[in-house]
């Protein structure tokens, strides 16, 4: 492959070694990642026994949305690498120490024993939590922010039918990053896909514009499985109202997200383990102004783009005020009643 800008031929780098590929990933992160996320070189600050005889490369704390701060085990793993023989059983071990209490509290105390010991990084961390204490934050964050990311310097054939395969596992927990070297007379530019911003939205393979495929392996016990009553039941809800309002509307159940469909996605579920996240394909503005006792969060353009129109995300915690969000889905749905009456009033002769 080749890259031409401002008139420049780059052509692709191919990486020795994996520590050449790392050397880059950590050299280049705020640029890869973006500047609200923290990176925690694991292997030069952490002891391998830490997951349990593994360690990832790295922890990326993505600390962009001061509601909805992310972890991630990072894995930086070359595209030449054999899948089943070295990518596989090292992701395999992650899930493992996700399922293993002793192991996470062993881990936040490593954690907070380097970042507490490290001026900058503990810098770093004050910046975003501000008086918030850093050791309640990671507990906290492990336990609830459970994400493995796959950094590659190519494709590997074998993700999508594993991430199908092992849908509860593979499918939930792991994202995957493509990143590429391209170098021209000394100096090299990188290309990222999908944007990190986007990295939560983006399922490879997947349209936010159509319905999957008979018999795809995602349910509705998939999206809820490990989140608590209370989600269950906002869930139960929205699905029993939309069902009310027009039966033709469905809910679509894709790997990364349910949708709320008719001719057309309308809206996009996705759960977490105490709320729901609920992407309204509607203008920020109108969103904000009709859901006011709402957290209504702001999308950047990329986001926007991987959604095909405006919309924002809006934060759903309990029941409390849920008819705002009801009456939002109702005009998506072509049956508000403001709507119907003007509808009706410019038809009167």
């Amino acid at each position: 492959m080749i890259v031409f800008q401002n008139g420049r031929r780059f052509t692709e780098h191919k990486y020795a070694t994996e520590a050449e590929f790392e050397a880059d990933v950590v050299g280049s992160r705020p640029a890869l990642f973006g500047s609200d996320t923290i990176y925690v070189d694991a292997k030069r600050k952490i002891g391998t026994a830490a997951l349990g005889a593994t360690i990832p490369d790295g922890f990326l704390f993505n600390m962009s949305d001061p509601d909805n701060r992310e972890l991630y085990l990072v894995e930086v793993e070359l595209e030449r690498h054999d899948f089943y023989r070295h990518i596989f059983p090292q992701i395999t071990k992650f899930f493992a120490f996700f399922r293993n209490s002793q192991r996470q509290r062993e881990l936040v105390q490593k954690l907070f024993t380097v970042i507490n010991s490290d001026p900058e990084l503990r810098a770093q961390f004050k910046r975003h939590l501000g008086d918030r204490e850093i050791f309640k934050f990671l507990s906290d964050l492990i336990d609830a922010s459970q994400n493995i990311l796959i950094v590659i310097d190519g494709q590997k054939p074998e993700l999508p039918e594993i991430t199908d395969t092992y849908s509860d596992t593979w499918g939930k927990m792991v994202k995957v990053l493509t990143v590429k070297r391209f170098d021209a007379d000394g100096e090299c530019v990188f290309t990222v896909d999908p944007e990190f911003e986007t990295i939560e939205e983006a399922i490879p393979g997947e349209d936010t514009g159509v319905d999957g495929p008979p018999g795809e392996p995602y349910t509705e016990e998939f999206h809820l499985e490990g989140v608590n009553e209370n989600v269950r039941q906002i869930y139960a809800h929205i699905k029993r109202r939309v069902a009310e309002i027009d039966p033709s509307f469905q809910m679509n159940f894709r790997k990364g997200y349910i949708s709320i469909r008719g001719r057309r996605n309308i809206a996009f579920i996705r759960t977490r383990k105490k709320k729901i996240r609920l992407v309204i394909m509607l203008p920020e503005e109108e969103i904000r102004a009709r859901a006011q006792h709402h957290k209504v969060i702001h999308l950047t353009d990329s986001v926007r783009n991987f959604y095909n129109g405006p919309c924002a995300k809006v934060d759903i915690d309990s029941l409390d005020h849920i008819e705002e969000i009801i009456d939002l889905l109702k005009t998506l749905m072509g049956h508000d009643e403001d709507a119907e009456t003007a509808a009706d009033a410019s038809a009167t002769p």
